[in-house]
């Protein structure tokens, strides 16, 4: 009996990526000491590991950013155009780094004028260096992350301190109501966490294939999003979910 819960728990933590001790508790219906009795076989298994906020699974299946964008590419441009539709004149809006949000600029509106970007984004960087040179650029960061394609820095968090943002566009590595928007480097997680408190709105960017999934860290609650724009409409859980919390859902 023990046994098999064991690797109930185990093959839940592997699918999830990421889980609270209190959602294990609940989905298993044991007591926190049992739990916590599983979790330290697990571990001396070298199945998970102990994380803030939880246990997640000793291996992340994060997916190489060079191969991302190849991954559901209409979906991810349908959503950058949908986002674009939000950015007005005179902002300051951040961009975040990640496939599907790179690709916002591209669907720009025309009448949108004296537009300021404030990113780590490479790719952001060098569509504006390239072929936007109407758009203001801030960047942040000073030490290039190869596997992300993005910027970051132990004194970001604090430039970041400086601006107004009007609106942030962020993108998440996976996505799912009890553990909100989530990803898997330590580094990119301060730089979102900070934005998601600076910005006066926050639109989430995912396409659907990343909810009900969660990797290493939260950075934001699903709560905490002004907007949530997606590639189709999400399951009834998710729209009661954004009724009830005045979230902006677009797909």
């Amino acid at each position: 009996m023990k046994e098999k819960r064991i690797s109930l728990i185990d093959h839940h933590i592997q699918l999830a990526g990421f889980c609270s001790m209190d959602e294990l508790c609940q989905h298993f219906n044991i007591s926190i000491s049992t739990l916590r009795r599983d979790i330290n076989t697990l571990l001396t298994q070298k199945r998970v590991q102990k994380v803030y906020g939880g246990v997640a699974s000793f291996v992340q299946n994060v997916i190489p950013f060079e191969n991302r964008g190849i991954i559901n590419k209409v979906a991810k441009s349908s959503i950058a155009e949908q986002a674009a539709k939000l950015i007005n004149s005179n902002e300051l809006i951040f961009i975040d780094s990640g496939t599907t949000v790179r690709e916002i600029l591209h669907f720009l509106p025309k009448h949108v004028a004296k537009l300021t970007v404030l990113t780590n984004n490479l790719d952001i960087i060098n569509y504006i260096a390239d072929h936007r040179a109407d758009i203001g650029l801030i960047t942040l960061g000073n030490f290039y992350k190869t596997s992300t394609r993005s910027f970051v820095g132990d004194d970001t968090v604090h430039i970041i301190d400086k601006y107004n943002i009007n609106k942030a566009f962020m993108a998440a590595t996976a996505v799912s109501i009890e553990n909100g928007l989530t990803n898997s480097d330590v580094q990119e997680f301060e730089i979102k966490r900070k934005i998601v408190l600076k910005a006066n709105s926050v639109f989430l960017l995912a396409d659907i294939s990343k909810f009900d999934s969660s990797t290493l860290m939260t950075y934001a609650q699903l709560s905490e999003m002004d907007g949530i724009i997606t590639s189709a409409c999400p399951s009834k859980h998710y729209v009661d979910y954004c009724k009830t919390h005045h979230i902006q859902l677009i797909y």
